[in-house]
């Protein structure tokens, strides 16, 4: 990677930590009104609005076989994420969703190994026991110190990683000839019709809308992480995918815990000891497995 694409990956890397580490606290918001089924589908919903003119003018740039390959993508990138996530913070805080979020590298690396011959190294077996372990004590975390029974919705968020990891080595290894902006605008639109038949078919989203008090509050938070952590961010992502290794790239969650457990502190969330433990373990094993 030449000095330009260094500092450039760098750059994405951080604007990236600070959008999705602030995910989590709006998607809280959302959900002080709306389902967490409502806040999956109306993300998505929303973040193909703000791509739809440029998807479909890059729509006529695929062949057959793409259709296929980009639904599968915003799938895995976009939409079942986003109703793993709503639905696991209706029992976890935004911080400790923001730290589980950690164990994508882990899932990538995996993924990598099982399935396109990726490497995976001694260190790599290592850090992968020490961050799940890590994410065993987050999700038993109690205050005083102790741990007390395990937090099922945790495994949601490990689902959405799997997810994660899955896209990332997908797009490297087979997809890696279209553009960031056709794969993230066209995906959204290949996804978004089940989204909104969702949303308006199955919910009572707009009778919250038009009769909860502070309806519309919460929406314009689902609006702004539609916006940014959905469809630029994804657009950022792929922009950094394609000039680095999916290990590199997912590695974007070192920073994202930092600023959602930010987030969590001035929305009053308890940070406990075995919280930072639990973080401290999942980021060394990250650190681990992307040792060279």
């Amino acid at each position: 990677m030449s000095d330009n694409k260094k500092f450039t990956a760098v750059v994405l890397l951080l604007v990236l930590s600070l959008i999705w580490g602030t995910s989590f606290i709006l998607i809280k918001q959302g959900l002080k009104v709306f389902s967490p089924d409502q806040v999956g589908a109306l993300r998505v919903a929303a973040a193909v609005l703000f791509l739809l003119p440029v998807g479909i003018v890059h729509l006529k740039e695929l062949h057959s076989r793409d259709y296929g390959r980009l639904f599968l993508s915003g799938m895995l990138a976009v939409f079942i994420p986003a109703f793993l996530f709503a639905i696991a913070q209706t029992h976890l805080d935004s911080s400790i969703a923001g730290i589980l979020n950690t164990l994508s590298p882990i899932w990538t690396m995996i993924i990598g190994a099982l399935f396109y011959s990726q490497r995976f190294r001694g260190f790599a077996i290592v850090g992968t026991v020490v961050s799940f372990a890590g994410s065993v004590i987050l999700a038993m975390a109690r205050a005083g110190g102790g741990l007390g029974s395990f937090n099922v919705y945790a495994l949601l968020i490990v689902l959405a990683c799997a997810c994660y990891g899955t896209n990332l080595n997908y797009l490297k290894f087979k997809v890696n000839y279209l553009q960031p902006m056709t794969i993230i605008s066209v995906s959204l639109i290949f996804i978004a019709p089940l989204a909104y038949v969702y949303l308006f078919g199955f919910t009572d989203f707009t009778d919250r809308l038009m009769n909860v008090e502070g309806a519309w509050k919460a929406f314009g938070f689902i609006l702004i992480l539609a916006l940014m952590s959905t469809a630029v961010a994804n657009l950022l992502f792929y922009k950094l995918l394609k000039i680095s290794s999916p290990l590199f790239a997912s590695s974007v969650t070192y920073v994202m815990p930092i600023v959602s457990v930010m987030w969590g502190l001035i929305d009053g969330e308890v940070f406990l000891v075995g919280h930072f433990i639990g973080m401290m373990l999942i980021l060394g094993g990250v650190f681990l497995a992307n040792r060279k």
